[in-house]
């Protein structure tokens, strides 16, 4: 069993994800997991995220999908289409509960966070 103080520092390192996630992009709770070095706990990302809400009011959750794109965590926002009204109002098509063109949209954390770490490794060398 984690500790409280292991659980939080797990969901800080979630947020800290979270709030990256650009408008108009959109990740996957494994990818999350992936890039915070858990790869196996993503649904335990799902859960710390269906809970961010108590701890995080600025945090972009919506952002935030199933591997294929579906709003899967729709149900812990306060009514059942905010999810998809946030992310259609950052450009994001939503239809049948799945982002459009979801290879697209998604955001790698892996990738983007190696590529920001680059471009500075460049920018202060």
């Amino acid at each position: 069993m984690q500790s409280r103080t292991d659980k939080e520092a797990l969901a800080q390192a979630v947020y800290d994800i979270v709030i990256q996630v650009p408008p108009g992009r959109a990740t996957s709770y494994g990818a999350i997991a992936k890039a915070i070095g858990y790869p196996n706990l993503s649904r335990m990302v799902g859960r710390i995220m269906k809970n961010s809400s108590d701890y995080c009011k600025n945090l972009p959750a919506h952002r935030v999908v199933n591997s294929q794109g579906l709003l899967s965590g729709k149900d812990g926002f306060e009514h059942s289409g905010q999810m998809q009204q946030l992310l259609e109002q950052e450009g994001i098509t939503v239809k049948g509960n799945k982002i459009n063109n979801w290879k697209n949209v998604f955001w790698d954390p892996m990738k983007e966070i190696q590529l920001f770490f680059f471009i500075m490794l460049l920018y202060f060398k």
